[in-house]
């Protein structure tokens, strides 16, 4: 699904990996919207998302989410 927000950009829900997550990808989390602030690789191809508000989740080669992603208009 994909919808347009204010300021020209489109925000579109997406299933993420480690592989494929980046900074700004929001992902709910208990109920929670938390936005990836950074990202660290790690071993075996896990990375660390560092949220917004401080807090650290590992992400595993086989985990997957859905996340929403806001894409911006060049």
């Amino acid at each position: 699904m994909s919808a347009w927000i204010p300021g020209g950009a489109l925000a579109s829900s997406i299933e993420i990996t480690a592989a494929t997550v980046q900074r700004g990808d929001v992902i709910q989390l208990g109920g929670h919207a938390c936005r990836v602030g950074d990202l660290f690789q790690l071993s075996r191809g896990a990375k660390q998302l560092v949220f917004e508000s401080g807090e650290l989740l590992t992400m595993h080669v086989r985990t997957r989410f859905v996340a929403v992603r806001v894409l911006r208009r060049r």
